[in-house]
């Protein structure tokens, strides 16, 4: 069981780069890129309020549960 993070997808909807969005919110592209590979342990709920309001989504579209 695990938690897939489809950050990449709903960049490429809103038709916007990793740094972009890193910019955007404040964090730094590394911290970016390790919640987008699905590396990171925890997420900050501001971050995640951020990272929703520039993609302009809702957490249910960054997070999956999928079963092994």
């Amino acid at each position: 069981m695990s938690i897939v993070i489809n950050l990449d997808v709903m960049l490429a909807k809103r038709k916007m780069t990793s740094l972009e969005l890193a910019q955007q919110i404040g964090i730094t592209q590394a911290n970016l890129s390790i919640l987008k590979t699905g590396k990171a342990k925890a997420i900050r709920l501001s971050t995640m309020n951020e990272i929703c309001r520039i993609l302009q989504c809702q957490p249910g579209d960054l997070f999956e549960y999928v079963e092994d």
